[in-house]
């Protein structure tokens, strides 16, 4: 199935879906194979590699973590090559006070908000489908 591209149609279709596990952000300057595995997101950097784990397993393997937030993932299939999607998403969370780390999949975008904001990015998210 291909992404969606359409802006429209992308954003009256985000249906955002927060997972019930915290997630922490770790950086890590050789990451175990068994980190690796356990990761929800890898981001390789030259100062070293980025790990988003559940707050489980981050404690779990002793990780201190640089952020602790609530992910959310946008359950619509977007292209890859769609345009404005992440500017409205960050717009959205942005006129809420909301900071946000945005990681794009192949299938889905997803999305760490802090955890006192998330019911707050879900409302903000779920408006962006109701503004047309």
């Amino acid at each position: 199935m291909a992404g969606i591209t359409d802006l429209d149609e992308l954003l009256n279709s985000l249906e955002p879906v927060r997972h019930p596990d915290p997630h922490v952000l770790v950086t890590v300057r050789e990451p175990a194979p068994e980190d690796l595995a356990a990761a929800t997101a890898v981001i390789r950097e030259a100062e070293g590699v980025t790990l988003v784990l559940t707050q489980p397993e981050a404690d779990r393997r002793r990780l201190a973590g640089a952020f602790t937030g609530a992910w959310i993932t946008l359950t619509v299939h977007s292209s890859l090559e769609a345009v404005g999607m992440a500017a409205a998403v960050s717009a959205a969370l942005a006129g809420a006070g909301i900071p946000c780390n945005m990681f794009a999949g192949y299938h889905h975008d997803h999305l760490l908000v802090p955890l006192d904001r998330a019911d707050d990015a879900l409302g903000a998210l779920r408006g962006l489908s109701q503004r047309g």
